[in-house]
């Protein structure tokens, strides 16, 4: 039996603000893991918000393993939640039917489904009669074919949050209705409760959980969560012969529709191209149970699309149209986790169009981050702190999310680009690399070069699945970097000045290798939570006693500075200072560096050792040059002050004609890392990865006299063995393109997949890196004997395996 909400109290534990499917997830499993003292507000009624008006597709199916977990388990919520509670969620397990009318689609498919089996998830391909035998009404004469999902299903959206809030309510939770936070509490960098329209209530933790009201709350408080309402149109039919209830969920995304049974009808829905976004500033807070007004114009294409799919609609026509707003984000990732910005600050909100499919399980990681402390295992995707605050610029998300929404049916191109909320942050040498034929991409908000159009060529990515339109190109800055000598912009960087007494203290028990090193000293090093997995991988140098420059992936800006910053102890002297904007990095690499570069400071550096950093003298520009490399040659990172940034590459370009210097991007920086067996964050490294399962192990300092974060859980596995062990590989035939995410194939069975990939010209083939994996602990003679193959979209391609450096092995063979 339910306890009766209790009304607004003046104090809890726990405040989550919003009674919508991720609230009362979230409520729902806190008090599952017995946390007590919790109450739910919710400025109108639970679900009232996008909830009521949702789709209520949930498929099991995501694009990486820690998302797959999500979806699974809010699956197998919902199918046994209305035992617990007794109130039912509808769930109805139809399955999913994807269909494809074109080869690129297949292919996507077919990648889609090899993916499948290693995350668990059944799927399988399957030919048009097959589609259309699953479902009768739809026209399948200008199918290719299919993907068949039979674990996915539906569920009532409101219902299903009925359903959480009473399993909540019988643990205790206190969720009451009506009531509006205006505002955050906050003391001294960490949040203290709420204000409501009925009065403050304070607590130890607060969760948004507001869907599209979010981002007013946060911009209150300072804090940054991107998310913006836009419009999301589908319509239900009049009665359609031979339509059911347990129809499969349905997608032809070539045609931007979905469709699924509603009773005897069917509601039909889209994901187009653009949509528009809801620019109503502030969202009204009585907007609950609502709905925009009917836009048939804008839905004319996916009518129009519906009546060739489904023939049978024309004659029949439709009952209701719903233009509900939902919240999206920059892109198309929801936003999970503890806020930067303020301590105790969670969110789950800005789930996509996939709120239904995902809160469940993203209440129960949340509910566990919480918890502990930290993520249960690799949720960088939708981690709240990937974004800055540029990103939540009320003009880049109108103009962004409107692209966002149409990604969902868009072909997954694996380096596909934003094509909107472009070029608000520029390198210093934009224009400069503009005019020689840069194809610029954008990293954390930040516009860099992917790679440069030579001769006649568009810098202009043709994407497809195979080799695109810059592999010619791609191949003259790979090979310059091998044999000549390549300058790349690298101004994306996140760079940071660590300084007081206190930094080294700091560093020493933040990172696994060892910080007390002599000044000028470059150090790698591994930062780890607890269980000894990575929160990331930085170059620290040394400049003074008490000043540390560090540098560390241009994602993890934000993410970075607040690991950091957290673990700082009380009356520790030290200070964090982003440098990010105020410094360029060129990177000047390849065997012709060395001569370049004492061409343009105009002394010989012979006598530069690896791993050392010092300052130079480039005309009147002080640079701070660091022998470092992350494509596998003589190298050197040049980090300049972005106003001497120009008159620095200027001047390189000027010395390096006769030594054929050539312009190269972000692509090259892959392939030639990838050659050279180099680990990057956030796809071959991550929380879910130790430095002993990714071959890292080189760059802990095991006995270093301060015990960093981790140390115990990495002692602890390097007695007991990895499951795991982060492995090269090269395919055999010099033809097919590798991306990321296919799986690996050890003597037939799948024992991973490829975390990222290239094509490698110095090999001839395409490279890559993915953990193989096994059930006993792994040995490097299991690692390296067997027959492996990878699946390029279907097709089981012969590779070689790799424990060291691919390239290096290939020079070893050719001098021995």
């Amino acid at each position: 039996m339910s306890e009766p909400d209790r009304g607004l109290p003046d104090r809890a534990r726990v405040v989550i603000v919003g009674g919508g499917i991720a609230g009362c997830s979230v409520a729902y499993h806190l008090a599952k893991l017995g946390w007590n003292d919790i109450v739910l507000l919710e400025q109108g009624r639970l679900a009232g918000g996008t909830s009521w008006h949702a789709a209520g597709m949930v498929g099991r199916l995501r694009t990486s393993s820690s998302m797959t977990k999500i979806n699974q388990y809010s699956v197998d919520l919902y199918s046994t939640l209305e035992q617990e509670t007794g109130v039912s969620t509808g769930w109805k397990q139809v399955g999913s039917l994807i269909v494809a009318r074109c080869e690129e689609r297949m292919v996507q498919l077919r990648r889609s489904v090899a993916m499948a089996e290693y995350l668990g998830a059944e799927a399988h391909m399957i030919d048009a009669q097959t589609a259309l035998e699953k479902c009768p009404i739809m026209r399948s004469d200008d199918l290719l074919g299919a993907a068949w999902l039979p674990g996915d299903g539906k569920v009532q959206p409101e219902q299903t949050t009925l359903s959480l809030a009473q399993g909540a309510r019988q643990m205790g939770v206190n969720i009451v209705e009506g009531i509006r936070v205006s505002s955050l509490l906050q003391e001294r960098g960490r949040v203290s409760g709420v204000v409501t329209d009925q009065g403050p209530v304070e607590s130890e933790y607060v969760v948004l959980c507001g869907g599209m009201w979010t981002r007013q709350i946060g911009l209150e408080a300072g804090v940054t969560l991107p998310l913006y309402p836009v419009e999301h149109h589908y319509a239900v039919s009049n009665p359609l012969p031979g339509a059911w209830d347990e129809m499969p969920c349905c997608r032809d995304p070539d045609g931007t529709i979905y469709w699924r049974g509603e009773g005897n009808q069917v509601l039909l829905g889209a994901f187009q191209a653009y949509t528009k976004p809801w620019n109503v500033d502030p969202i009204p807070a009585d907007f609950s149970f609502q709905l925009l007004e009917d836009d048939w114009e804008k839905f004319e294409e996916p009518v129009a699309e519906g009546y060739h799919r489904l023939p049978g609609l024309q004659e029949i026509g439709f009952e209701r149209f719903v233009n509900g707003p939902e919240s999206f984000t920059p892109d198309n990732q929801f936003l999970l986790g503890e806020t930067p910005e303020l301590n105790h600050l969670y969110v789950a909100a800005g789930f996509n169009s996939a709120g239904i499919a995902c809160s469940g399980g993203a209440g129960k990681v949340l509910a566990d981050w919480m918890s502990a402390g930290e993520p249960p295992f690799d949720l960088w995707t939708v981690d709240v702190r990937r974004f800055a605050a540029p990103q939540n610029d009320r003009e880049f998300l109108k103009d962004r999310v409107g692209e966002v929404l149409g990604l969902h049916y868009q072909l997954a191109w694996p380096n596909r680009e934003f094509a909107t909320g472009r070029n608000r942050r520029l390198s210093p040498l934009h224009d400069r690399l503009a005019a020689r034929g840069a194809c610029f991409g954008n990293k954390m908000g930040l516009e860099r070069p992917n790679w440069f159009a030579r001769g006649d060529g568009q810098a202009q990515v043709e994407y497809s699945f195979g080799r695109q339109n810059w592999f010619a190109d791609h191949r003259t800055e790979h090979l310059a970097a091998r044999q000549q000598v390549a300058i790349f912009d690298q101004t994306s960087f996140s760079k940071y000045y660590l300084q007081g007494r206190d930094a080294l203290s700091l560093l020493q028990r933040l990172c696994g290798n060892e910080i007390d090193v002599p000044t000028g000293k470059v150090v790698y090093t591994g930062m780890f939570n607890e269980r000894g997995t990575f929160e990331s991988d930085l170059t620290v140098i040394r400049q003074t006693e008490d000043l540390f420059y560090v540098i560390s992936p241009s994602a993890q800006r934000v993410r970075d500075a607040h690991w950091i910053t957290r673990h700082r102890e009380s009356g520790e002297q030290v200070t964090l200072q982003d440098m990010t904007e105020q410094f360029s990095v060129l990177g000047l690499m390849g065997p012709g560096s060395r001569e370049l570069l004492s061409r343009v400071v105009g002394e010989d550096l012979a006598d530069f050792p690896f791993g050392t950093a010092r300052k130079l003298q480039i005309g009147e520009v002080e640079v701070l040059a660091a022998r470092v490399t992350y494509v596998g040659e003589l190298g050197w990172e040049l980090h300049v002050s972005v106003a001497g940034a120009v008159q620095v590459y200027d001047a390189i370009q000027q010395a390096g004609r006769d030594l054929g210097l050539e312009d190269a991007g972000h692509y090259a920086i892959n392939s030639l890392r990838l050659e050279k067996g180099y680990r990057a964050w956030g796809a071959d490294i991550s929380p879910d990865d130790t430095p002993l399962e990714a071959g890292l192990s080189f760059a802990v300092a095991w006995d270093k006299p301060v015990p960093f974060i981790g140390r115990d859980a990495l002692l602890r596995q390097r007695d007991s063995g990895v499951f795991k062990r982060m492995t090269s590989f090269v395919l055999k035939d010099p033809e097919p393109v590798l991306w990321h995410d296919e799986p690996i194939y050890r003597d037939g069975e799948c024992v991973g997949y490829l975390s990222s990939a290239a094509y490698g010209h110095s090999l001839g083939a395409a490279v890559a890196l993915g953990y193989v994996r096994s059930k006993e602990p792994i040995t490097r003679e299991f690692v390296l004997t067997g027959q492996y193959e990878i699946d390029v979209a279907g097709e089981r391609c012969p590779a070689k395996p790799y424990l060291m450096a691919p390239y290096d092995a290939k020079r070893e063979k050719i001098l021995a």
